[in-house]
């Protein structure tokens, strides 16, 4: 993988397919860990982080038996590169903007991503396009498996995997999926989603992860606790959530279009027809508009377009994105007018993706 190519490639849960993909975009397993006999990275000298990230490099690289792993060097890599790993799900907002000596190993597919010297030592990621967390765990669970046989963690016989955030001690697991609900964002039946969610331990968050709020009718929904529940029994519990808010998703879907399918039509064309032809366009209405024509796409309201399609320019209608795509860093006013540019270019033509849509 070229590093100045990386924005024009497709991951593996960017492709809009897997199980449920009209309403969950991905699913996400992430496991935090640290390395025995060494301090955590916030106690952690400069040199002691250096030294430890190089044996962390070294484990990532030599999990070859799961996948070939590209290594970034986030202390080095420039500003608009490391946003553009966020943007793609790859690395935290915290590791892009750390300081010191951090890195990240990504995968081919970037489905695994090896986060290294974050708030704990090891943030390792699998992500997956669709509803699919046992198979996203399984491939979790052999990643974690090579990497301790590489570097020792740290673990506690009473409380388990010893992190930073007390709120991740104990498996260090935090499983989340990624959820469109544009009919329960339009109905106002959201709150009662979050509500039952909240209930069961289970925290609702926005596009990107912590800290980030909801835009564009997209949603993560991840489990709280980490101690005093098994791996087991967190999939478990999002296997039982996860599938109700599915299927409350498409009933109001398909209320919605029986009862104001006029209304509903309006409202797909009317975005459909902004992003054809804006000039200037916001990163977050673009994010809204496409979240309307996916939903088209969906109803079957739409039909020269695909899932596939739309979810790439979820990703590359992103700041950072777009700078690569144009070569030069953009003032805000400047990004706005080249999305819109882009966005008119990707629907002139339907079936004719423009530079950087195709695949790879």
């Amino acid at each position: 993988m070229h590093r100045t190519e990386l924005y024009e490639r497709v991951g593996q849960w960017m492709t809009g397919l897997g199980r449920e993909s009209d309403v969950v975009i991905s699913s996400r397993v992430r496991l935090a860990r640290n390395a025995a006999g060494h301090r955590f990275t916030s106690r952690a000298s400069v040199e002691e982080r250096r030294e430890l990230l190089e044996k962390l490099r070294g484990a990532a690289e030599r999990c070859r038996a799961i996948s070939d792993m590209e290594y970034f060097d986030l202390e080095q890599l420039p500003e608009t590169d490391r946003q553009l790993l966020v943007e793609r799900h790859l690395i935290s907002r915290e590791l892009a903007e750390a300081e010191g000596p951090r890195g990240v190993a990504i995968s081919g597919d970037e489905s695994i991503s090896v986060m290294m010297n974050e708030e704990d030592h090891l943030r390792m990621q699998v992500l997956h396009g669709g509803f699919e967390l046992e198979e996203t765990w399984a491939l979790m669970s052999r990643l974690d498996a090579t990497m301790e046989k590489e570097i020792p963690f740290v673990f506690d016989p009473t409380y388990g995997y010893l992190t930073a955030c007390p709120t991740n001690v104990g498996t260090g697991l935090r499983v989340s999926v990624m959820l469109h609900l544009p009919a329960l964002a339009m109905t106002r039946e959201l709150q009662r989603v979050f509500t039952a969610a909240a209930k069961i331990d289970f925290i609702v968050r926005g596009l990107y992860g912590e800290g980030t709020q909801p835009h564009g009718d997209f949603f993560q929904i991840s489990n709280q606790k980490t101690l005093g529940r098994s791996e087991k029994e967190i999939l478990e519990s999002l296997n039982v959530v996860i599938p109700q808010i599915v299927r409350y998703e498409r009933k109001v879907r398909e209320a919605m279009s029986a009862e104001h399918r006029r209304q509903v039509e309006d409202r797909i064309w009317r975005a459909y027809g902004i992003l054809r032809n804006a000039r200037v366009i916001s990163s977050e209405e673009a994010l809204h508009l496409l979240s309307q024509l996916r939903l088209g796409v969906n109803l079957g309201i739409v039909k020269d377009l695909d899932a596939p399609t739309i979810h790439k320019l979820f990703v590359l209608t992103r700041p950072a994105h777009l700078q690569k795509m144009e070569g030069r860093a953009l003032e805000a006013q400047e990004r706005d007018a080249a999305r819109a540019d882009f966005l008119r270019k990707c629907f002139a033509a339907p079936g004719v993706p423009p530079h950087g849509l195709r695949q790879g």
